[in-house]
């Protein structure tokens, strides 16, 4: 069988289609080297699979938006817990102060932009310890009640009163932290306070110093004197 590469003008295509090849001109017996070492195979290998997991996306969930969410309240800890008010993986916070709120995800991104922005050239690590995770639906202008729920328009975050939302690692100058925390903390709503790693954590709106126990958090904010409260005490039979 009569080869197809025989002619230069094949023999040039074939060449240009191969993968490992560079792009040249052939003329008489003279023509591109393969632009690869000995050691390594003529075929580009691909890897189709990775051992590490792909970078996690926090303004987007991954499962998209199948179904509507509702708008919800974040919820309130009561039961005292102080999860997710203290810093963990960085030496200084950014922590919520004044109430709960729902955040878009626009806003976050900003917010951490605006971190990036402020600390550029410097060498650190920023952890981000709240996701993007509830839809946002929302109907148009003029639109009558009722028709169901809308349509899908942004992703945003259930963020708790005293929860920290941002964290930074490494060896920076605590004032240019607290400047870049504060950039941070006018592009989002509310009110933030600057926290640094070994502070007390936070139940609800109130800070568990030294001294401060779980058991006397749980009780009644005014302690009423031993006669008052055995006064209330209802008696089987009349005094």
């Amino acid at each position: 069988m009569k080869s197809t590469c025989m002619s230069p003008t094949n023999f040039q295509q074939c060449l240009n289609s191969l993968p490992w090849v560079s792009h040249g001109s052939v003329r008489g017996l003279a023509f591109n080297v393969p632009s690869r070492r000995p050691h390594e195979s003529p075929l580009v290998s691909a890897r189709t699979f990775s051992s590490t997991s792909s970078r996690f996306n926090w303004l987007a969930p991954k499962r998209g938006h199948n179904e509507k969410n509702r708008k919800g309240r974040p919820r309130m800890r009561t039961g005292g817990s102080t999860k997710g008010t203290t810093v963990v993986w960085g030496d200084y916070g950014l922590r919520m102060r004044d109430h709960d709120r729902r955040i878009a995800a626009k806003q976050l991104q900003i917010a951490a932009d605006a971190i990036k922005m402020r600390l550029r050239g410097q060498r650190y690590r920023l952890y981000t310890r709240v996701c993007a995770n509830i839809g946002v639906y929302t109907s148009g202008n003029e639109v009558r009640m009722g028709k169901g729920k809308g349509s899908f328009d942004y992703w945003a975050a259930r963020v708790a009163v005293s929860r920290v939302l941002f964290e930074l690692k490494g060896d920076l100058h605590e004032q240019i932290v607290r400047d870049a925390f504060r950039l941070a903390g006018n592009k989002l709503p509310g009110l933030y306070e600057f926290v640094r790693k070994g502070d007390p954590p936070v139940m609800g709106i109130t800070k568990v110093k030294v001294g401060t126990t779980l058991e006397e958090m749980q009780r009644p904010r005014i302690k009423l004197p031993m006669d008052i409260t055995a006064d209330r005490i209802p008696a089987t039979t009349p005094p």
